[in-house]
Order: structure tokens, then C-alpha cells, then sequence
């Protein structure tokens, strides 16, 4: 018996819970489609260490029939958990990938090691990356940089900043097409 997809869902560090921006509605569009959606507040949500968040996405079943969609921290804990484990594809929503010389940001353990691109890529099917220029948080330079790496679809805005909207339309439409 094949395994049913699922979908994770990654929020953001600095206290961001399962409950906060555009999560809660992309859970529901995508539960309407019939998909398993996971949407919880990940341990130490206001460090978002990968230390904890890692072995979190090992706790919650992400496995080869899962997606992550990732926003900011959850982001950077999705590309680092697909180094080492299969998934169907992955959704970066307002990633980097580097600390920005953020030393909160460099604690979290993201940025410990250099990103190993080519496992992330063929440890997926699929990945998208959406980024605003508008960001007040991290540079569009960075977006680009992990979207051209990833040789990934990318999505660029002018005027949706760090994303933290209720909605965010384009996420389950690019899953949609996707699976």
C-alpha cells in the first residue's frame, strides 16, 4: 500500500507558533485537498536551534511522501534536514543562507557547516523558494543565491516583505501543481 503524502509545516523563530501568519489558512487549503497537513509549534520556537528541530521533523514522520513548507528559520531547518533525509519536495518561504551576521541567527546551528546543495536537490523531486524584495529581515541577495544553488523554481515579490500575511495563495497553488 502506497504512503500518503503529507505536508509539514515549518514556522519561523523569535516565539512564531503553528498559529501565527498565512500557516493556519495554507493547513486548511491544503487539508481541503486531502492531504495530511502537520501544523505544530516546534520546541524552542524562539532560538529555533536545529539541534531541537531537527530531530523535531524526524519525531513528526517527515519521510520520502513528505513535503516541508518552511518560513524564515523553518526555512533553513527544512534545506538542513533534506541533506540527510529523502522528502518529496520543499517550499522556502523568505529563506537565507547565512547568518547575516546575526549572532541570535548563528547560534541556531544552521549555519554551523556548509550547505550541501547538491544532496538538498537530489534528496527532492521538487523545491520552490519565494522571496520579496521588500524584505525588512533578509536580503533578496540571499533568495537568489539559495534559489540559483538549488536550481529551483523561484517566486520574487516586490511588496510582500517578510511574508506575514494571513494568505499566501501561492503556496498550495505551486503544491497543487505539484502533486
Amino acid at each position: 500500500m502506497r504512503e500518503r503524502r503529507k505536508v509539514i509545516l515549518i514556522h519561523g523563530n523569535g516565539g512564531c507558533t503553528a498559529g501565527d501568519y498565512w500557516l493556519p489558512w495554507v493547513e486548511r487549503e491544503l487539508a481541503g485537498d486531502g492531504l495530511t497537513v502537520i501544523n505544530r509549534t516546534f520546541p524552542d520556537n524562539v532560538k529555533a536551534r536545529a539541534s531541537f528541530w531537527l530531530p523535531f521533523l524526524e519525531e513528526l514522520g517527515a519521510d520520502a511522501q513528505t513535503v516541508l513548507i518552511g518560513h524564515s528559520s523553518g526555512a533553513l531547518a527544512a534545506m538542513r534536514y533534506a541533506e540527510t533525509h529523502r522528502l518529496l519536495g520543499s517550499v522556502l518561504v523568505g529563506v537565507c543562507h547565512t547568518d547575516l551576521g546575526d549572532g541570535f541567527e548563528a547560534a541556531s546551528g544552521y549555519f554551523a557547516t556548509p550547505w550541501r546543495w547538491d544532496t538538498i536537490r537530489a534528496n527532492q523531486s521538487w523545491m520552490a523558494v519565494l522571496h520579496s524584495t521588500d524584505d525588512p529581515h533578509i536580503p533578496v541577495a540571499e533568495a537568489r543565491f539559495v534559489a540559483a544553488r538549488l536550481r529551483c523554481s523561484y517566486f520574487e515579490f516586490t511588496d510582500r516583505g517578510h511574508f506575514v500575511d494571513a494568505t499566501l495563495p501561492e503556496v498550495p497553488a505551486f503544491v497543487r501543481r505539484r502533486m
